[in-house]
Formats: C-alpha cells, structure tokens, sequence
C-alpha cells in the first residue's frame, strides 16, 4: 500500500483533476457560497491575494462580490491554472481583474510586502503538509494590517440519518488516506492555533454548520445528492491505494440512495472559518 500512497501523493489533491472533478468544484462552490460569504469583508482590500485558487471557482465569486479588487491567484497544479484562465477569460467582469501564476504556496516568489493587501484561503491548507508555513508565507508578502480569511474543513463532524455504517467507514477511510497524502482533513479545528503561532494578530474563529432536516426538504435534498458526489469524488484513488474495495464504495451508494430517499433524513456538517490581521 505504501508505494500506492507515494504515487498518489504526487498529485497533493485527493480527488484527482479531471474534468468530472473541475465540474464538481465549480458546483460546490456555487452551492455553498451564501454559507461561506455570509460575513466575509474586503472592502478595504484593493489587491487579493488567493491561494490554492484551482479552476477559478472561488475567484469569481470573489471578483463578482468585490468589483474594486484585482486577484491574483495561485496554485500548485498547472492544469487547474489552466483551467482557471479559461474559466475567468470568459467571466466579462473578471476582464482585466485577475492574473494566475504556478506556486508553491510554502515557498512563494513574491518580495516581502509585495502590493498584496489581502488574502483568501479557502479548501487549500487540508491538502497541504505543512499549512503553519503557508500561512507564514501569505504574512510575509502580505502588507501590515491585512485581512486573511481561511475556510476549512472538520470532516470529524459529518453525520446523516439513517444510521449508515458503511459511509462512515468509507469516510473514515477517506479520511485515512488524505493524512497518509500529507493533508490534515481536520485543520479546520486547528486555524487559532495556527494563526497564532505565526504572528496574526485579532483572530477570530466561527464554526459553519449545515444541518439539514424535514424542515428544509429542498436544499436537504440538494446537498445529499451534492455529497455523494464528494464521497465517490475519492473512489478512484481509495481504491488504487487500497484503503476501500468495491464492496464498500457499493454499499456506500446504497445506503446513500436510502438515505436520499427517506423522509426523515438528516444531513449534518461543520466548517470552520478563520479570520486575523498581520501586524
């Protein structure tokens, strides 16, 4: 299983980068937005710096929310880059608002206090080995009094009824496998902390919660279907490593299909978001 895991960490990213999986992020990213920008303020940031910016999904959000800001994302992956300046070349609004450049966001090539007023982070630093020096590196380039504002998964706290003993053991699996590729799918819990031992100053954490029940059939509905989507997002590489076998990712999907069609149902999750200030 190990060398399967070193091959796979290769990639840095879980899911893959196929076009299924571009499409798939461009979709989570509409559809959790309201959640994720319900209090996010760069109004004073006229130059915003994205790290991990992928397929662009995030950044034109951001550009349609903040049309005094010019972008400048980042991202490992130069097929996500690619995918990006296609994506935000045919968005009128992103017309000459955004640059994108391949970087390792531990070790960036900008000066000290470059132009950058701002930055935003947002599903990256889970698949990072080491996200205390990302967020090193986004201070040093960043100028005194910035915002950061970082949005992270806690996959700890994900539940559905019916009872579903296959998905969680699936996901714990999941789980497994993004620690063994160096990533950290509980950093969310961990953002103060990390902060902190970098040099932010006023941090402020906020758990994020969708708990989704009978009261809101609807958007239930929509993010139950939404998250079988993520969990078969990783089969392909859960099962080359090893970690499921078919039998599992079968029961996975018909116990989600239960849970998709019960009336009773209920979704749970938490993210958290961090917001600090360099000093």
């Amino acid at each position: 299983m190990t060398d399967k895991i070193n091959e796979a960490s290769e990639e840095k990213y879980l899911h893959g980068y196929s076009t299924e999986e571009q499409q798939r992020l461009y979709k989570q990213a509409r559809f959790m937005e309201n959640k994720i920008y319900s209090d996010i303020d760069f109004s004073t940031v006229t130059n915003l710096l994205e790290v991990g910016c992928g397929v662009g999904a995030q950044s034109e959000i951001l550009l349609r929310r903040f049309p005094h800001l010019f972008l400048t994302g980042i991202d490992y992956s130069e097929k996500q880059i690619s995918q990006a300046q296609k994506f935000l070349s045919e968005v009128p609004y992103a017309k000459d608002r955004f640059k994108l450049k391949q970087e390792n966001a531990m070790d960036m090539s900008f000066s000290s206090q470059a132009e950058f007023d701002g930055a935003f982070l947002c599903w990256v630093l889970e698949h990072i080995p080491d996200p205390a020096r990302v967020l090193s590196e986004v201070r040093r380039v960043l100028k005194p009094g910035s915002p950061i504002v970082i949005t992270e998964v806690l996959n700890s706290s994900f539940f559905v009824e019916p009872y579903s003993p296959s998905v969680l053991q699936y996901w714990m699996r999941f789980n497994d496998l993004q620690y063994d590729m160096s990533g950290d799918p509980f950093v969310g819990a961990k953002l103060g902390n990390l902060l902190q031992s970098v040099g932010y100053q006023r941090i402020t954490t906020e758990p994020k919660t969708f708990h989704l029940d009978s009261r809101n059939p609807a958007k239930r509905a929509e993010m139950i279907a939404y998250w079988t989507e993520l969990l078969l997002s990783g089969l392909p590489q859960l099962l080359e490593a090893g970690y499921v076998d078919a039998d599992l990712a079968d029961k996975v999907k018909e116990e989600m299909h239960i849970v998709a069609k019960n009336p009773n149902a209920v979704f749970f999750y938490t993210f958290i978001q961090a917001k600090a200030f360099t000093a």
